[in-house]
């Protein structure tokens, strides 16, 4: 490490803590949710002393209307678009100069490589990496950067324990590894518990772009087997992702029949009136971060039925916020929801508990606070991360 990454830099307080946030901009994934959580978190908290920026990687498929819309509501955004990875660090390298942040957190794969690069060409002398998935697409070339950029790396964030982990074992020190689950705006579902149970529909909501990393493919022939079975619910599928990977979906559906019971939403946007509104929430997945998609389902109360995979197990307690059913098996997902869509007083049940423990363990404000308290311990100790952040971050 460089003595200036090394150093303790002063920051002038009359202007606070500049942190910038990027991001990819193709808002399909929990990454892009939890910066924005962040940076309106540090806006809203005059007592943090924070100046936020968000930075965001647009994509060519990146709705104008979101970037519209998140600037219309004050938050303070930047965009950089470009055809080669050489032109976002330089774009990204001159908003840093520009705005001259202490510290930069690059959420997401890869993201987190070309952010951290910018980062140390404009000499920002604070620099986080937060991984989001337990599973990326790491070539050995994409692993090679990240190795390279650990030296210049102040501190790791996994999303979940799992992630944490899975940093570990690629090879990213302990000491300046910290687990910071994902948490949720829980006011659109302070009173979700005061929706009967049994006055809602018995449908079915999955909450999650069309990608390889999620099996929409499993929930559909598990469906086909309730129709055998003589269940027929509605299954509402709410979320964007590419063609390639939703018209396989919409053939399979095609294929067994279920055009009456599925319904794709595309992009959603009243997902917490639509987890309201039904029974059961599903996140039939490969692998995970730690799914905001799936703490949405708990606080709304919604009976859940999940994928048994890291970011997931760790979450859900089988038998008691939910039911987890092996990835990838279309007969145990379709047994595990024969049983919450008979069993109303179960499912009912666990909704309660799994709407508790969100609002329990999953706020936003806990993970922004532990984010808070990361970049604060950073001015202390720069180059690791402090005992007391680590026992933050992890829950202690």
């Amino acid at each position: 490490m460089s003595d200036s990454m090394a150093s303790i830099n002063t920051v002038d307080t009359e202007r606070g803590i500049r942190v910038l946030h990027f991001v990819t901009g193709g808002f399909s994934g929990g990454a892009t949710q939890v910066a924005v959580q962040l940076v309106r978190a540090a806006l809203e908290d005059n007592e943090v002393g924070m100046e936020p920026l968000l930075v965001l990687n647009r994509k060519r498929r990146t709705p104008p209307g979101r970037i519209e819309e998140l600037q219309a509501q004050g938050v303070p955004l930047r965009t950089v678009q470009a055809w080669t990875h050489r032109g976002v660090i330089e774009q990204l390298v001159a908003i840093c100069r520009e705005f001259e942040p202490d510290v930069l957190v690059a959420h997401g794969f890869s993201e987190h490589i070309w952010g951290r690069m910018a980062a140390v060409q404009a000499g920002v002398p604070r620099i986080v990496h937060v991984e989001h998935n337990t599973r990326e697409r790491y070539t050995p070339r994409r692993l090679a950067q990240t190795l390279a950029l650990v030296p210049v790396t102040n501190a790791f964030v996994g999303v979940s324990q799992g992630v944490h982990d899975t940093l570990i074992q690629m090879g990213m020190p302990a000491d300046r590894t910290v687990a910071i689950p994902n948490g949720i705006d829980l006011t659109p579902f302070r009173r979700a518990l005061e929706i009967p149970f049994h006055e809602r529909e018995p449908g079915i909501v999955m909450v999650s772009r069309f990608s390889r990393q999620k099996d929409h493919d499993s929930l559909i022939r598990a469906l086909h087997l309730l129709k055998q079975r003589g269940l027929t619910p509605t299954v509402h599928l709410a979320g964007g992702g590419g063609d390639r990977h939703r018209r396989p979906i919409e053939r399979l559906v095609r294929k067994c029949g279920l055009q009456s019971q599925v319904i794709f939403h595309g992009i959603h946007r009243d997902v917490p009136g639509l987890l309201k509104s039904n029974r059961i929430c599903v996140l039939s997945t490969h692998w995970e971060g730690m799914p905001l998609a799936l703490l949405e389902g708990m606080a709304a109360g919604n009976a859940v039925v999940a994928s048994y995979v890291p970011g997931v197990r760790e979450v859900i307690t089988n038998g008691v916020t939910g039911l987890l059913v092996a990835e990838s098996d279309p007969h145990a997902l379709a047994d595990a929801l024969q049983e919450v869509l008979t069993d109303v007083p179960l499912a009912s049940q666990l909704g309660v508990n799994a709407h508790h423990q969100a609002f329990r363990e999953h706020g936003r404000d806990r993970m922004t606070r532990r984010y808070s308290d990361l970049i604060t311990d950073l001015f202390i100790a720069p180059s690791k991360v402090s005992r007391k952040s680590r026992a933050r971050s992890n829950g202690r």
